[in-house]
């Protein structure tokens, strides 16, 4: 064997190891995401409490025991992805009130910006505006002025049971509901 080819061998095989260590990682409990690192999955979801445009202008994760929650992340009101990834939750709500499920949307935009983007789009959903992205960190979506697009289902203890972080608005809301469904059939 010449000198090239024992290069060659040696460097696909540290190539290959890196890729199949960094596979591993990714199956780890506390993962990385694009945001940071993702809460635990079968451990209490992380608290909040933030303002809102909607109720008394505040809620906490605490206000929802007894019911399923869906925490879903967001970049920013009015944009394109966004906007689809809420109507579809809006046109899904009366599903997903059939399933003792509460919708929650998360993004760095003020109060105001979430009043407007209710308003125009017709969502009877709270959206909650962390824009400090204290609480996007905690659940590993920051992204140094903006929430990654991420969701998470929250069973009516608090516990964390299922996160998406690889999120199509167009299909995310069907993807949701039908772990949703699959987790409260077996817990």
């Amino acid at each position: 064997m010449n000198r090239r080819n024992f290069f060659n061998i040696l460097f696909a095989s540290v190539f290959a190891s890196c890729f199949l260590f960094l596979g591993w990682l990714n199956f780890t409990q506390a993962t990385n995401a694009m945001g940071g690192i993702l809460p635990s999955i079968n451990q209490p979801a992380p608290e909040f409490t933030l303002p809102t445009n909607t109720g008394d202008g505040e809620i906490a994760l605490s206000d929802y025991r007894g019911k399923w929650v869906v925490l879903y992340f967001y970049p920013k009101d009015f944009t394109s992805g966004c906007t689809i990834e809420a109507r579809r939750f809006q046109e899904d709500l009366p599903k997903y009130l059939e399933q003792n499920t509460e919708i929650i949307g998360v993004s760095a935009d003020d109060i105001d910006s979430h009043a407007e983007f209710c308003d125009s789009e017709g969502l009877k959903f709270p959206l909650l505006a962390d824009t400090t992205g204290e609480v996007s960190k905690n659940y590993g979506s920051w992204m140094s002025f903006f929430s990654m697009r991420h969701s998470f289902i929250i069973d009516p203890d608090g516990i964390l049971r299922e996160t998406f972080v690889k999120v199509n608005p167009l299909i995310h809301s069907q993807e949701v509901m039908a772990r949703l469904k699959d987790l409260q059939e077996s817990i």
